[in-house]
């Protein structure tokens, strides 16, 4: 009897060959860079279907899936769900990020270590008083790997909005208005000492926690919202080198420590 393929991923359980950690991208177009740069000479294309692409790597004699996501939470949760079934257990969520507070420099490493929650897909997984936690075995491996290629990073706590544009308070909009909710949230946050606006990490935080499973979160940061908008080409290459180097380090103390 043939297996089952999950009707989003195209991916079945025999595909992972025994995998048990995920790397997860947003963007398709970055899968196969992080694949290769994790196994430069034996990663395999497994599947393509919508926002989700996924390779095969392997990195200290075990297999490491890497399938995007897509952006934000829906599309999050439903790969989490697909691949929590196929056997995986730790989810790493890689990406770029803007950072939100002036002593963070470009292209810094950012790991959370938790979430406020501006999602709603984690909504109809648990209650809005459930925190977005990352684990703490693959958060300290995260700062391990950081220190031990030596890439500046800084540790904390992320805004994770459903919307890139009024959840992270952006005016440069059709309309130019930001709903009262999220006006001037930009600074409480700064208050606060939250780090960065991302889009995934409350619904990867909060589902994996739920199902009993693990998740870290690593994001390089491509802006500063106190700075501007748009990155250059360059800190956008240099951010995606340094995100790699961490990751791959990451995944490699894990694999060892199991």
């Amino acid at each position: 009897m043939a297996e089952e393929v999950k009707y989003h991923i195209r991916l079945s359980k025999g595909m992972l060959q025994g995998a048990v950690y995920a790397v997860l991208p947003g963007d398709p177009g970055r899968v196969e860079k992080v694949a290769k740069y994790i196994d430069p000479n034996g990663a395999i294309f497994l599947a393509a279907n919508r926002e989700y692409t996924s390779w095969l790597a392997n990195l200290s004699g075990k297999k490491v899936l890497v399938c995007s996501t897509g952006i934000g939470g829906p599309s999050t949760s439903i790969a989490l769900e697909e691949l929590a079934s196929l056997g995986i257990k730790n989810f790493y969520r890689i990406g770029t990020t803007g950072v939100i507070q002036p002593d963070i420099k470009l292209p810094s490493i950012i790991i959370t270590t938790g979430s406020v929650r501006l999602d709603g897909a984690s909504t109809h997984y648990a209650p809005i008083e459930y925190p977005a936690v990352a684990d703490f075995e693959l958060t300290k491996a995260l700062v391990e790997a950081a220190k031990d290629v030596g890439v500046e990073y800084h540790v904390g706590i992320t805004a994770s909005s459903d919307t890139f544009y009024p959840g992270q308070e952006r005016y440069d909009t059709f309309t130019g208005y930001v709903p009262l909710r999220f006006q001037n949230t930009l600074k409480e946050w700064q208050k606060l000492h939250v780090l960065n606006y991302e889009m995934e990490s409350a619904t990867l935080l909060t589902l994996v926690s739920v199902f009993g499973l693990r998740a870290g979160m690593v994001a390089s940061a491509i802006v500063s919202r106190i700075a501007g908008e748009t990155p250059s080409d360059e800190e956008l290459v240099r951010a995606e080198d340094n995100l790699s180097k961490v990751i791959r380090k990451a995944l490699q103390i894990r694999l060892e420590a199991e």
